[in-house]
């Protein structure tokens, strides 16, 4: 079956993490991603290690570059600068995260390879936005997560602030980078026009505040940390069982009947301590030990399948081990393997988004440094593998 974006070509520049996860997106979903690389160097995540595959190549590389061909090009170099735009004016989208303004010292910017393709997508992924007094500041996600205040928000509230375990901002901006440059396509297909579209991630987390920011904006009131609870709904955090923890949470009355039901005091929830979650907010820490005395009476899978069959959000707190053996995340295909050139069979994540007519697919590994240099430049450039080879003598490829 066709992939959705079959014949959709992109020119990746990018490297590290949120502009090669989203065109990891688009590779699933069956776009062409002819990922550009440093000769000798390649992205800077091939060398985050540990932990590595068997072949010692590093794991975090394979989480966001599959469904991409690797073609090793020194942008430097004049030759390198013709191949790219030639590349270009075969493309939908050229996507890129360097510092702004680098691209333009390289002759290489917007205005230069629209010029070269009209009906250019260019996607500009920075830390901190193309204009401002920080516009040239570097800005790793866990950086990111502290300017943004994601960090001020995460933890315990006697504790100091944290990161959250994956690089959540990068993510985040990954995805709002793709449904942008989808957008620009439909627009694109309306108008026959390209442009620019620009993301960074001091804004993506700015806008992942969501509720936080209104609190603040709106009612002028700054979060706290609230570890695993909720600051606006009361119980709706991460209880310990009679063995390990669980998370379960009553966002409504009638939530919070059935949750009472379930742990076998009905009356609770008539209780006028507790009757509305304005109260049962008010009363957090009374009704959170009541509620953690009698949880202590079972194990946490005996209360998952309780709440879970009463109707109630709920479910372990999983180790990623448990993740990849829960049935419910093998039966949603969410585990793939495919064959790697050096690394042999490796597992890697499903697709989450499910197509009834184009399915996304994990079609191909992630690449090799180079791995498709000759192919992609003799397919679509006519380049020969004894003019591919003087190039790479060269320092050009």
């Amino acid at each position: 079956m066709p992939r959705a974006l079959e014949g959709v070509r992109i020119v990746d520049l990018s490297r590290i993490v949120a502009g090669p996860l989203a065109t990891q997106i688009f590779g699933d979903y069956g776009a062409e991603i002819i990922k550009i690389e440093q000769p000798g160097v390649g992205d800077d995540s091939r060398q985050w290690a540990p932990p590595k595959a068997p072949d010692g190549s590093p794991t975090y590389f394979f989480s966001i570059n599959r469904n991409k061909k690797s073609v090793t090009l020194n942008l430097k170099h004049p030759r390198g600068k013709e191949i790219l735009k030639a590349l270009v004016r075969q493309a939908d989208v050229v996507l890129e995260n360097f510092k702004p303004g680098t691209m333009e010292d390289l002759g290489l910017g917007y205005e230069t390879l629209r010029e070269e393709n009209p009906r250019l997508i260019y996607c500009a992924i920075s830390g901190f936005g193309a204009s401002g007094p920080k516009r040239e500041w570097a800005g790793y996600d866990a950086i990111m997560q502290g300017v943004t205040g994601l960090m001020s928000i995460t933890g315990q509230a006697d504790g100091p602030p944290v990161k959250v375990g994956v690089a959540l901002i990068d993510e985040i901006t990954a995805l709002y980078a793709h449904g942008a440059i989808l957008a620009a396509l439909l627009h694109r297909e309306r108008t026959g026009r390209g442009q620019k579209v620009e993301c960074s991630l001091l804004e993506s987390g700015v806008a992942s505040l969501m509720n936080a920011a209104t609190a603040h904006l709106i009612a002028g009131e700054v979060q706290g940390r609230w570890g695993s609870a909720h600051a606006s709904v009361v119980p709706y955090q991460a209880f310990k069982a009679k063995d390990d923890y669980l998370m379960v949470g009553a966002g409504n009355e009638r939530l919070w009947k059935s949750f009472c039901e379930v742990l076998g005091v009905p009356e609770w929830a008539d209780d006028p301590r507790f009757d509305s979650n304005e109260k049962r907010v008010a009363r957090r820490g009374e009704l959170v030990r009541m509620i953690e005395e009698r949880l202590k009476s079972r194990s946490r899978d005996e209360w998952v399948e309780a709440f879970g069959a009463a109707g109630l959000p709920t479910g372990p707190i999983n180790s990623v081990a448990d993740v990849f053996r829960d049935p419910q995340v093998l039966d949603r295909d969410m585990v793939e393997e495919v064959t790697h050139p050096t690394a042999g069979s490796i597992k890697l994540v499903g697709v989450p988004v499910k197509f009834s007519e184009t399915p996304g697919e994990v079609a191909s590994p992630p690449p090799l440094l180079g791995q498709h240099t000759e192919e992609v430049l003799g397919r679509l450039l006519g380049l020969t593998a004894a003019e591919v080879a003087g190039l790479r003598k060269e320092g050009v490829v």
